[in-house]
């Protein structure tokens, strides 16, 4: 990483060192563990900071180079890897997933009952490329659990998380549950970007995890990311945290005894990388440059640029009631992969039209703002992403501190 003075790209070095503070705060009031900060503009960093713990019981300190469960920071990596196959010509964004995964053919849509009795209607189109990129497919999250499609998933075991059985036999229980919406209608967080994971797995002829390896991360030179926690790097893991009923932290997740420790019989797409600051930032400076890092070049311009459009009928708040916390919803919209800021003051966040975002259900969250050409990484180890205002509150940060 090249980094410089804030005043070299167009940034007060006193208002952004209000960072500081702002991360001191939060983690010696004992409301998070700690947390990784990074802000660059024009390509280059200005501010790289950590504070805290990455382990609290092993009173292990917290780096830069910490290595963190980034979950739905996921799904902009595997959007990547979906439309390189996209721009080698092996689908159209309007196909529908049948064709290669014929299980999804002939879907039905919940119209009304419990998870134990209910009643359905054919869907009214089939499940395309583009619907599961938006997140308009239909699909939804069993975590999320506001209706009874989200109570079946958790009957089912269908949970990318948690399942322990190959990514595309987890296709057919998915299926065979009904949609919570006809695809198109509404916009619902939900397990489409998995269901992408496995779309790579059949086109490409590799296995997710492989492809992911061998043709993006390796490519943009992320090696510390990956769906498991390499064994070099094991001392740079940190434990993931829950509030506790007195507003403290509760470990629900080891850094020494995790999951993420040793390889997965099931990829997830949606949720499953482990990744640094560095490593992602990595990932940002290459959809900055619109698809080229260092000489390698993995999408073309234009389907950057297409990516990051808005591929909603108006913003989120007009495709239905969404129910989770990644975004707000009333002036963002969504691209083929991430949300898309549309209008700041109707957000109500300072912002950028066209700035592209995402986060992570441990608080963890990323933007890329090509008007003022700034990226910013947020790293911490909090579930569920909607405890604290944490990206909001750093977007304050970092906005007021450009002076040019």
């Amino acid at each position: 990483m090249h980094h410089v003075t804030p005043e070299q790209v167009g940034l007060c070095s006193r208002r952004l060192s209000r960072i500081g503070p702002w991360m001191r705060e939060w983690v010696d009031s004992g409301r998070l563990p700690g947390m990784v900060t990074l802000v660059a503009r024009r390509g280059r960093v200005a501010w790289f900071d950590s504070y805290g713990l990455r382990d609290v019981s092993a009173g292990a300190a917290m780096g830069t180079d910490t290595v963190f469960r980034i979950y739905s920071m996921t799904k902009p990596l595997t959007s990547v890897a979906i439309m390189m196959l996209y721009e080698e010509g092996r689908f159209q964004l309007d196909d529908p997933i049948a064709r290669h995964l014929p299980m999804f053919a002939d879907m039905r849509v919940f119209t009304g009952g419990n998870a134990e009795h209910y009643e359905t209607v054919a869907a009214t189109g089939p499940i395309t490329f583009k619907q599961l990129l938006t997140h308009t497919s239909g699909l939804t999250y069993g975590f999320l659990e506001a209706t009874p499609v989200d109570a079946l998933y958790r009957q089912h075991g269908v949970d990318f998380q948690m399942a322990d059985k190959p990514l595309l036999d987890m296709m057919a229980p998915l299926a065979a549950l009904p949609l919570l919406n006809h695809p198109g209608a509404e916009w619902n967080y939900s397990v489409s970007t998995d269901v992408l994971g496995a779309l790579v797995e059949v086109l490409s002829g590799q296995p997710f995890d492989v492809f992911m390896r061998e043709r993006v991360l390796a490519p943009l030179a992320m090696h510390d990311t990956d769906f498991h926690v390499r064994s070099e790097n094991h001392g740079r893991f940190a434990a993931n945290y829950t509030r506790s009923r007195d507003g403290g932290l509760k470990q629900i997740d080891s850094a020494t005894d995790s999951r993420f420790l040793k390889p997965r019989t099931l990829i997830s797409g949606g949720g499953g990388l482990v990744s640094t600051a560095a490593d992602y930032f990595r990932y940002c400076a290459f959809m900055r440059n619109l698809g080229e890092l260092d000489g390698v070049r993995l999408l073309g311009r234009k389907t950057v640029e297409f990516m990051t459009r808005n591929h909603l009928r108006g913003d989120m708040a007009d495709m239905g009631q969404p129910r989770f916390s990644e975004s707000t919803y009333s002036g963002i919209g969504f691209g083929l992969g991430f949300s898309v800021m549309l209008d700041p003051a109707k957000a109500e966040i300072i912002g950028s039209p066209g700035e592209y975002a995402w986060g992570g259900a441990a608080s963890t969250a990323f933007w890329i703002d090509p008007r003022e050409d700034m990226a910013v990484v947020l790293l911490t180890q909090l579930l569920p992403s909607s405890t604290y205002p944490l990206r909001r509150q750093l977007r304050v940060l970092t906005y007021q501190s450009i002076v040019d």
